[in-house]
């Protein structure tokens, strides 16, 4: 497998290397290191261990064709040897494991069959949205959870991206063939998502396992497209935009209970599938007296799902039937707005109504995420004293229903295009909340990163 990715990345360099002679290749990207550990728990374990190199190339064989690509070689995680022929192995995997992540890769053309006409083909990320990165317009490229910390990042989409300019608004329409799932973080964050999960009174529980059912690959169940035409009114940038396609996020649909013994201890398989919706969306950008401001709106349409729940008790089964997603309307919505003022002190504050993972009105929760950051010695030092958000789920009973996740940090800038990051994440909150579920995960972290 190694061997294989090792000649994948040869092959690529050596292209582009040979177009060398035809058009001028850009050779960009990053190196970084990025280290945590766990706090509240014993003996205080490294959580995330990564060195990462990516590589970003440009090439534009002809005045109208550009082409690009975004690979990340990836040494992520810890030894799991086990064994002395796990030491011995010659693609070292067991010892210093690593990857290869294939993000982007695709040709741009420009002026195709018409002026103005622009076609985008192949492996793309399709950002929408004006807020800070919680997006909930942002729907066409599934969500990478593996960092929880790295919000708004997403993976790339095999997809056809059309954009038309006119003097006055842009037209963009996208179709995405096959269906991608997002990517979800280790079991020790994933529970901030899912909840504690609910048995009927007198059971526990001995076992958990689940199965996730992808939509066949075809056009009917896993194709996706959208369409957007964005222009600007009175100096601000506005869109408005239409999605359908799926969630990227599995709904369960489907419980099993099964009985052990007569004390109720039972195993529970769940089965996940991903709902379709529709999204209409708004968006806006600009400038109220030197202070950036925001906003960004999503009405969600999706598609009605029952959860079968079968409690297996020979020689009989009873089922129960309820609704796991309705399919009525609602809305997620971000206003924010941004300032810096003279002495270099930056505030950031965004108030949002509902985050990616949750659905239906009755689950929409309210976040006022927020960042205060100080730059000294000319911006080689900025030092965030308060960023972080903070999440009410009930306002009729705040006491019993709020949480926070703060962030403060320390990045320092010693030369051109790197920076030192130390910092923290400090979460608490009632266990009923999204962060007070994961309140125990305080970590703090060191992270180095060069830019070329």
């Amino acid at each position: 497998m190694h061997r294989t990715q090792a000649f994948l990345i040869l092959l690529i360099g050596l292209l582009f290397l040979h177009s060398q002679t035809y058009a001028q290749v850009e050779i960009g990207g990053y190196i970084r290191s990025d280290i945590r550990m766990r706090l509240q728990t014993k003996g205080n374990p490294f959580t995330w261990n990564e060195n990462r190199i990516c590589l970003q190339l440009k090439a534009r064989p002809s005045e109208k064709v550009q082409l690009y690509s975004d690979l990340v070689v990836r040494g992520f995680g810890f030894p799991r040897t086990e064994t002395i022929d796990d030491l011995q192995q010659t693609g070292k995997e067991k010892v210093q494991p690593w990857g290869l992540e294939f993000y982007e890769a695709y040709v741009d053309m420009s002026d195709f069959l018409v002026e103005k006409l622009d076609v985008k083909i192949g492996r793309q990320r399709i950002a929408w949205g004006t807020a800070d990165k919680f997006n909930p317009t942002d729907n066409l490229n599934p969500k990478d959870l593996q960092d929880i910390f790295d919000f708004g990042r997403h993976l790339g989409s095999n997809a056809i991206k059309v954009s038309y300019y006119h003097e006055s608004y842009t037209l963009t329409g996208v179709y995405i063939p096959v269906f991608t799932p997002a990517v979800l973080p280790p079991s020790d964050w994933l529970q901030a998502f899912e909840g504690p999960i609910s048995l009927p009174p007198g059971m526990r529980l001995h076992s958990l396992s689940n199965a996730v059912v992808l939509p066949k690959n075809n056009f009917n169940e896993s194709s996706m497209y959208a369409f957007k035409i964005a222009t600007t009114v009175a100096d601000y940038n506005v869109s408005l935009n239409y999605f359908k396609g799926r969630d990227d996020l599995p709904l369960v649909t489907g419980v099993t209970i099964l009985p052990l013994d007569t004390l109720g201890t039972v195993d529970v398989n769940s089965i996940m599938q991903y709902p379709r919706m529709q999204v209409i969306g708004a968006d806006m950008a600009g400038q109220i007296f030197n202070i950036g401001v925001w906003a960004e709106a999503a009405v969600f349409l999706p598609r009605k799902y029952n959860v079968l729940t079968s409690f297996m008790s020979p020689p009989n089964t009873q089922q129960q039937i309820a609704i796991a997603l309705d399919d009525k309307p609602y809305a997620k919505y971000v206003i924010g707005g941004d300032y810096t003022f003279a002495n270099g002190l930056y505030v950031n504050a965004q108030y949002i109504h509902g985050l990616f993972h949750e659905r239906g009105n009755e689950n929409l929760e309210d976040y006022l995420v927020f960042a205060l950051r100080q730059s000294f010695l000319n911006d080689a030092l900025k030092i965030t004293f308060a960023g972080g958000a903070i999440e009410v789920k009930d306002f009729k009973d705040i006491r019993n229903n709020y949480a926070f996740a703060l962030g403060p940090e320390i990045a320092y800038y010693p030369i051109d295009n790197a920076e030192l990051l130390i910092g923290a994440y400090i979460i608490d909150g009632k266990p009923t909340t999204t962060f007070g579920r994961v309140k125990d995960n305080d970590e703090v972290y060191f992270k180095v990163k060069y830019s070329f």
